[in-house]
Parts: C-alpha cells; structure tokens; sequence
C-alpha cells in the first residue's frame, strides 16, 4: 500500500531535488514514453523510458533519488496526479508506460487499454527473443481509465510491467550507481519497442522543446 495517497500529500512531506527529481522532454505528442516510478522507486525504469523516447517522443519520468527507502514515493497508477506527468499524459496520442516488477524471472507483463498495440508489442517483442505474456494479474492489466497510461487523447494506452530478472539483465548491476552501463539486452528491447512505436504511426512531430537526461 501506497503511503501517500496522492502528489499533494507526497508534495507535504518529501522535497523535490533532494528525495525526487521529474524529468520531462517534450517532443512528437504522437506519443509518450513515461515512467512514474523511476530512479530508486523501481530500479532503471527511468533509463529504459528515456532510451525509447530518444529525441523524437516525449519523455516524461518521475525518479526517486533517496539513499534508501524510495517505496514511499511510489503512487499507483490509478492515483499518479503529480501535474506535470497527468498534463504530459493529456497532451499525448498514446501513452507507453514502463513499470517495474519484483518478478525474478525474465519477462515482461504487458497491460493497457490499447489492445491492438499491445498485440504488436506482443509479437516483435517475442521476435527479438524476450519473454512476453499481455497480463491478466490484478495490479498489472494497466486498464482502469484511472490509469494515467490512459489518461491520453485515445484513452488506450500500453504499459510494460519488466521483471526485476530482466531488469538485471539490461544493466551491469541494477543499482543506482551502476545504472549507466547498460548491457546488449537493454539495446535490444529499446530498439524493438521503437521500432514497434515507429510503424504503429500515431503522426509526427519532431520539434523538441527541452531535454533533460536521466539515468
């Protein structure tokens, strides 16, 4: 269970800069590669999301930077309302979300309202070889209309649920000081859901605003 039950109430006791950072690049609103639950709250979330976004989608995360203890942060799905990410949710086609998972095995739980992008996401991602099932778990279908992954202008969007096994298969060692040395497994997926991105089509718009990096 979530300690706090929404941003304000998170905004009261934690302080931006010192217990969290938001991250945000605003490019093509065709779609937007988000992670609400980056940095220390569920680890390299933030990395895969800025890595998929590039410089041609709108990247949006919410990272935990405590030395321990970023569970706190975290707010379910249904009830992230931190502005900025709702407004960056709003303004998108399509919202691709990237959560993580304490699952040990290798796999990728894919949930969301929008049923024939999921099935895409399905298939290229078990073409490049990773283990992938469209849930049917409590917590992980992603389609509550609540969900800010559907809060965007079609309200279907995706979210991908990657295991902790996976995880620590795209990263050196998923810790927060190892976070940047990144393995041929992370390439692989992030080149497999920009490619699915890029033949889904949802328009385009390169412009990009802001760019803020993450880790």
């Amino acid at each position: 269970m979530d300690r706090y039950a929404n941003f304000a109430e998170l905004e009261e006791h934690e302080k931006e800069g010192k217990d969290y950072l938001i991250l945000y690049r605003k490019a093509d609103p065709g779609f937007a590669i988000m992670a609400p639950h980056g940095g220390g709250i569920e680890l390299g979330t933030a990395g895969i999301a800025d890595a998929i976004a590039g410089v041609d989608r709108t990247f949006y995360a919410f990272k935990g930077i405590k030395t321990a203890g970023n569970r706190v942060l975290h707010l379910t799905s249904g009830r992230f309302d931190e502005p900025l990410g709702i407004q960056t949710s709003n303004d998108a086609s399509v919202v691709i979300a990237i959560h993580g998972c304490r699952d040990k095995r290798d796999i990728v739980f894919i949930g969301g309202k929008n049923d024939t992008l999921k099935e895409k996401m399905l298939k290229a991602l078990r073409a490049a070889n990773f283990h992938v099932e469209i849930s049917d778990m409590p917590g992980l279908r992603g389609i509550s209309p609540e969900n800010f992954c559907n809060r965007c202008q079609s309200g279907e969007g995706v979210q991908l649920e990657l295991s902790r096994g996976l995880r620590e298969r795209m990263f050196d060692h998923l810790d927060r000081r190892s976070l940047r040395t990144k393995t041929d497994v992370f390439y692989s997926f992030v080149d497999a859901v920009r490619e699915i991105i890029s033949s889904f089509n949802e328009g385009s718009h390169s412009e990009t605003e802001t760019i803020t990096s993450s880790s």
